[in-house]
């Protein structure tokens, strides 16, 4: 029998593209199973690396390394997490659904099981890489069986729901991985995350996904591709996590690796601008549309890291996870009414208006971050990060489907999609990282610079200062010499923290910016696409046509 022969399907039966299953009709008890399952997947996929990110600190004590070593980790799951994608489309389509399924939830769970047993740098950031390949494979396996779940003419919910249930992951992760860390240091981390793997594994063999249509996919030249690409990835995975670290400017191997990944990287495209059937089609991808995409999404990427700031003004202050949960609680309940409301509000007309509703919304909550103190505690942030998860969350769905109608429209382009989507969502994150992490350690050198040079001892207010400070140790130091010192400390350790703050009231700030500039982009070009380009003529239907064409196939998802 041959696997690659066209099969007959029903109308509403028929996959949407190789290598995605069919949609035949199923009970109301097995759509509820395809989505609790589609769930469990996708948030598999995610929390693992989210549970990594969130304790980098704790994990940096754990292993016994440097900051800068530990920065490894996160880069590893990116690098592997963005080239995997390069190969997992076609690999779904060749050789299908099951063996997809399977493979990479075993490997998964056989990495994990690996790193409890051998403990250093070297073998987290070999789990860390497995965990990036099986991640890829995961977020678009959670989406599926989601898709299982709802009928033909709610499949852009399904949609909604299916990309953003990943957006749990890191909400989650600071909610409870407190409690693991405590519960067996590292190893409660990784064991938390062998059980999520064996129970997806679980769910998937007990319900599978109905079967596709396969075909021939890989070509030789594919190959080469990959061998360029992803070491070009790899390398700039590596300059974006530890830039910040060891300094951009401090160390030669950065701008080597950065320079490394400029050639591999233009290589591969220039490979692929050539082939007669590419895997990155670079013409769709510098088609102005899928470019202005894949920037709106970075530029929101960049927005959306402002829940790091938070975390690290939060941390200068010297407040713990432990004092957070509250605001985690909160930050969920804003991801889920986020998630909810993009699912009932979304049709392909309000696209547009729903990625300009959620940077409306994230400007509002960093600007409301701006304005913070010494005194600001979690409380204060309630309503502001409650507004940054929903903008977050609202604005991930629409995304992803106002690029998918293009696809559908040319399934050949769905590697191309794919990774677009993966660096901009992925590689985007840790841009946003690096961006804001480098601006606000600039901000602080300046603010620290103002406030040290008004500090001197002719004050009789710094002098003062310095005394009490000593004062408090004075039970222990009868030394007033050291008595001195120990209050010049104090007030330097002060200045930091004063310094630090400003610091982060400019990031917030720089972020509310970067958010108002986006937004009235997007909302100029929407004007001249509603107002100056005639409806009907080829330049409006050019803008508008995936949205239509993500309409009209949804029924056939």
């Amino acid at each position: 029998m041959d696997v690659y022969a066209p099969q007959v399907w029903l109308p509403h039966e028929r996959p949407t593209l190789p290598g995605s299953p069919s949609t035949p009709l199923h009970t109301a008890e097995r759509r509820l199973a395809f989505l609790v399952v589609g769930f469990i997947v996708a948030v598999t996929g995610g929390l693992g690396n989210a549970l990594v990110s969130v304790n980098l600190p704790y994990l940096q004590g754990s292993l016994g390394v440097y900051s800068a070593e530990i920065q490894w980790l996160p880069a590893a799951y990116v690098m592997a997490n963005v080239s995997m994608n390069l190969l997992l489309v076609k690999f779904r389509q060749q050789y299908g659904l099951r063996l997809f399924t399977e493979l990479f939830l075993v490997l998964y769970a056989l990495a994990t099981v690996a790193h409890l047993f051998v403990h250093g740098l070297a073998s987290a950031i070999a789990v860390r890489a497995a965990h990036g390949m099986s991640g890829a494979a995961l977020t678009t396996l959670g989406l599926y069986y989601t898709l299982q779940a709802f009928p033909a003419q709610h499949r852009l919910k399904a949609v909604v729901f299916g990309i953003g249930f990943s957006q749990l992951a890191l909400p989650m992760a600071r909610m409870f991985s407190s409690e693991l860390m405590e519960f067996g240091e590292w190893r409660g981390l990784y064991f938390f995350e062998l059980g999520l793997a064996l129970l997806s594994l679980a769910c998937v063999l007990a319900l599978k996904l109905p079967p596709g249509d396969r075909v021939k996919a890989f070509e030789k030249m594919d190959f080469l591709t990959f061998g360029l690409f992803a070491p070009g990835v790899a390398l700039l995975s590596a300059v974006l996590a530890l830039g910040r670290t060891v300094w951009w400017f401090e160390s030669r191997w950065l701008g080597l690796c950065l320079a490394g990944a400029i050639v591999l990287i233009a290589a591969a495209l220039l490979v692929e601008h050539n082939r007669a059937r590419p895997l990155l089609n670079t013409r769709w991808l510098t088609n102005g549309n899928i470019a202005r995409l894949a920037m709106s999404v970075l530029l929101i990427r960049v927005v959306q890291s402002e829940a790091n700031g938070t975390v690290g003004f939060l941390q200068a202050l010297g407040l713990n996870n432990d004092q957070m949960q509250m605001l985690w609680i909160i930050v969920m309940i804003g991801t889920v009414a986020g998630l909810v409301a993009s699912a009932l509000t979304i049709t392909p007309a309000r696209i547009p208006l729903q990625l300009m509703f959620s940077l409306a919304v994230m400007a509002a909550g960093a600007y409301m971050d701006s304005d913070a103190t010494n005194l600001t505690r979690p409380a204060d942030l309630y309503v502001s990060q409650f507004l940054l998860a929903f903008g977050g969350a609202f604005f991930i769905g629409p995304t992803f489907v106002s690029g998918f109608g293009a696809v559908i429209a040319a399934p050949n382009n769905l590697v191309s999609f794919s990774v677009m989507f993966s660096i901009t969502q992925t590689l985007g994150s840790l841009l946003g990282s690096a961006l804001v992490g480098t601006f606000q350690v600039l901000r602080e050198k300046f603010h620290s610079s103002i406030l040290v040079e008004h500090l001197t001892l002719l004050d009789p207010m710094v002098a003062a200062r310095i005394q009490s400070g000593g004062a408090t140790v004075g039970a222990a130091l009868a030394d007033p010499a050291a008595r001195s010192a120990t209050g010049v400390a104090a007030l330097g350790a002060a200045a930091t923290r004063e310094a630090n703050i400003l610091a982060y009231n400019d990031v917030f700030l720089m972020i509310t910016l970067v958010a108002l500039l986006t937004l009235a982009w997007m909302l100029g070009r929407y004007l001249w696409t509603v107002c100056v380009v005639c409806p009907g003529s080829p330049a409006h239907n050019a803008q508008t046509g995936m949205a239509n064409v993500s309409l009209n196939n949804s029924g056939s998802r």
